[in-house]
């Protein structure tokens, strides 16, 4: 099998089913800001190997997979992708507070940073906020999975909470911010 098929060279993609739409569509970016978000914490995992979000930072990447999948299989479609629940944010919020039940309690704001791993899961958070605003646009003008949605806001939370304890775990303090004097 090849990898490429020139069916869009002329600014289409298809969906699961055969449908083609633009590239350049909301749900296409959808799918993109959703791959790009599982690309991101696939270079976070360069540094988790032997830590103890490892392995959910594993799933999490299938899960992502899963929704992209969903998001390429419209309602109106001849198929249906399996997609996300109300079980796997579930899943997230369980983690976040096992998670922040052994960390010290936030007393300020904290900035992206710290350990390797740290600082990745912070940025992954980020791309994971530009994934949730696409599908929030998508979902204007196409009804989304309110599970889709919500396993998005639950996963920035919970890359934000390993992020801190990725840092804890390395010995390493959260960067904390700290409100400048104005010159």
């Amino acid at each position: 099998m090849k990898i490429y098929t020139r069916t869009g060279d002329k600014g289409s993609t298809g969906l699961l089913g055969g449908s083609r739409i633009p590239k350049n569509s909301v749900r296409i970016r959808a799918i993109g800001e959703v791959d790009e978000l599982n690309a991101s914490i696939g270079v976070a995992r360069l540094h988790s190997v032997g830590s103890s979000v490892d392995a959910l930072l594993a799933d999490i990447q299938n899960r992502l997979f899963d929704l992209g999948a969903g998001l390429a299989s419209p309602p109106e479609g001849r198929i249906q992708a399996q997609s996300l629940s109300e079980t796997q944010v579930a899943e997230l919020e369980r983690s976040i507070d096992e998670q922040t039940e052994a960390l010290e309690p936030l007393r300020n704001f904290v900035l992206p940073g710290g350990s390797a791993l740290g600082a990745h899961l912070h940025l992954s958070r980020c791309v994971c906020r530009r994934a949730e605003r696409s599908l929030l646009d998508l979902h204007e003008s196409e009804p989304v999975q309110p599970e889709l949605l919500a396993y998005l806001n639950r996963l920035s939370d919970w890359l934000f909470v390993s992020a801190r304890t990725a840092n804890a775990a390395q010995g390493v303090s959260d960067v904390a911010w700290q409100k400048l004097e104005q010159s």
